[in-house]
């Protein structure tokens, strides 16, 4: 039945049969003509009591209040900004400590330190027995001489050699500490790729304004600005006024992030459970993206969930023989038919009510001016009209990035196959990369690759194994084989969603932390100079380690993007850098959230 035709009544019964819609507790107010009665009540807003000055949502001074659409729908609320207050003090002096050229001149040489250590991590480094892993140890001693005072007071454990595991114990053990992460490795610059970077990926070179080389965004910025913000920036300057946290802090440092962490973050997530338990954290956030003007407004993106992963190896065996007389399809012919197969079917992608990227695409319809009048439309009446989200759908998957978040994706990432010009291929390989809905699981992507060759495995006259199982009879006579298997560990299921929503207090905190910082480094105040939006990661960081100790993860660096792109320039690429102005945003951005949740009321 259309909605179209519906009266608010009759489309309110409709909605609560569809499935998806979520009952939500932001206040809706439909305004019908003069000549019609109100036929639905109000919905009144359930308010989060964790404390009124600290989460109070402030009305503006626009014709509506921020987080409310003109016809009265909330689709993303916004909180205020939030400023320490019985941390005040602290606060207010080291704000002023921060627009001091020396502060920034003492940033440049803190993060340019760093990146002169060259940290780079490789697929094959073996077990951190091996020497290579020693060039960490050059970076641990950098830490240990630059930052003396928090080596002073801060209990330092190192787990699986390298690992770093700091404590800054609070005076109230009943308290959950916050969990901050960071890695100390970088992504490898590639030989070939030196003379295209402005200045030499190791210089840590400062032109004035700008600090370059690899590490400088992903991660050494994050590991050096916890760091500086717990020495310099939170730790020294709040023992020099006396303050004592009320809160533990703990800092967990991992070294091989960029190849998944089986060695780094794998043993930190260990130690960390024997020695706190599981769900023993307030809140944990890691790197992610930052900030942009996306569609005319600028909107920070803390990630709330992280796709799963999955490496699927497609593996064609054939009888060899001599390239003067060939078969009609070789193992590398047969393999090159499977992967067209592979990129002929995408995933079917759907935009799901409740998912991280739903929320995003409410917040950008609720508050992007740039967002189109139909798509506004489309996201207002998404939630309970079908047609309407498939709508609002078929617009936003117009942007390719956008719909890759929103499904499972596949790439075709390797192949190999053959050994010399005169032989036929004996056998012939490639890997699937899978980056895994939210909505999804390894089970739903592994059956789906299955169904989807099961045909030219048929008509190639294949043995057909998948992921240790026979789909074909295993005894019937067969030209070769087709084998799908796991390639680099058996996968990993999407993340655990964190709850974001106006009852979910670590992201209200999170959310107001990030508007005190955008506003105090721009002398500015209020609600609306920066809005706050769920979102995802398109990759993995190391929390994929951390689920069980707490349920309230978040992804999220405070780096200004350029060009509405979620992450700095240069990330994993030539020319990494960062602006020393970013990167004292971003001390500012981790101090108040240090003070901001030592006050708060969270568990």
């Amino acid at each position: 039945m259309s909605q179209a035709n519906l009266n608010p009544v009759e489309k309110k019964l409709e909605a609560d049969e569809l499935p998806g819609v979520n009952t939500r507790t932001s206040t809706v107010t439909t305004k019908l003509s003069k000549a019609k009665a109100f036929v639905f009540k109000v919905t009144l807003v359930a308010a989060l009591a964790i404390s009124a000055s600290t989460y109070f949502v402030k009305r503006l001074s626009n014709s509506y209040p921020v987080g409310i659409l003109e016809d009265g729908l909330n689709l993303c609320p916004q909180v205020d900004e939030l400023v320490p207050e019985k941390n005040g003090v602290i606060w207010e002096s080291l704000q002023r400590v921060y627009n001091t050229e020396e502060f920034k001149a003492r940033a440049v040489d803190w993060l340019g330190g760093a990146v002169r250590i060259p940290t780079e991590t490789f697929d094959d480094m073996g077990d951190v027995t091996e020497p290579v892993w020693e060039k960490f140890l050059p970076l641990h001693d950098y830490l240990k001489d630059s930052f003396p005072l928090l080596h002073l007071n801060l209990e330092l454990t190192k787990v699986n050699t390298y690992g770093l595991l700091y404590v800054w114990k609070g005076s109230d053990s009943a308290l959950k500490p916050l969990l901050l992460a960071a890695h100390q490795d970088v992504v490898p610059v590639l030989e070939t790729t030196i003379n295209e970077w402005q200045h030499p990926p190791f210089s840590g070179y400062f032109d004035g304004e700008t600090l370059w080389g690899r590490g400088s965004c992903d991660d050494k910025s994050g590991l050096i600005e916890k760091y500086t913000d717990c020495r310099r920036s939170a730790i020294e300057s709040m023992l020099e006024n006396g303050f004592k946290p009320t809160r533990t802090v703990v800092i967990a440092s991992g070294f091989d992030e960029e190849v998944s962490g089986l060695r780094g973050a794998s043993s930190l997530a260990t130690e960390m459970l024997e020695r706190f338990g599981e769900n023993a954290f307030t809140m944990l956030l890691d790197e992610g993206a930052g900030y942009s003007e996306v569609y005319g407004r600028v909107i920070a993106v803390p990630a709330i969930a992280e796709k799963g992963s999955l490496n699927v190896q497609i593996k064609v065996t054939s009888p060899g023989g001599h390239s003067s007389l060939p078969p009609p399809h070789t193992s590398i012919g047969i393999l090159a038919e499977l992967l067209v197969q592979y990129e002929k079917n995408p995933f079917e992608a759907h935009l799901t009510r409740g998912s991280p990227t739903y929320k995003n695409a409410q917040c950008m319809a609720q508050h992007a001016p740039g967002i189109s009048p139909s798509l506004k439309e489309h996201m207002s009446r998404a939630e309970h009209c079908d047609g309407a989200l498939r709508a609002a759908e078929q617009e936003l998957f117009k942007n390719r990035a956008f719909m890759s978040l929103v499904g499972t994706t596949q790439a075709i990432d390797l192949v190999d196959g053959g050994v010399k010009v005169n032989a036929l291929p004996e056998q012939a390989w490639a890997i699937v990369n899978h980056r895994i809905s939210t909505e999804s699981s390894l089970a739903t992507t592994k059956v789906r690759d299955i169904e989807l060759l099961k045909s030219l495995a048929n008509h190639f006259n294949l043995s057909y194994m998948a992921f240790d199982s026979h789909i074909s009879e295993a005894d019937a006579p067969s030209y070769g084989t087709l084998t799908l298997s796991t390639a680099f560990g058996d996968g990993l299921e999407p993340a655990p969603v964190t709850p974001s929503g106006e009852e979910a207090a670590p992201f209200r905190l999170l959310s107001g932390t990030i508007k005190a910082a955008y506003n105090s480094h721009r002398n500015t105040s209020g609600s609306d100079a920066i809005i706050v939006s769920p979102g995802i990661m398109s990759g993995n960081t190391d929390t994929r380690f951390y689920w069980k100790l707490t349920d309230h993860i978040f992804r999220y660096g405070h780096l200004e993007a350029a060009g509405g792109g979620s992450l700095p320039s240069g990330v994993h690429t030539v020319n990494e850098a960062i602006s020393i102005n970013n990167f004292v945003e971003v001390i500012r951005f981790y101090t108040t959230l240090v003070l901001n949740v030592d006050e708060s009321s969270l568990p």
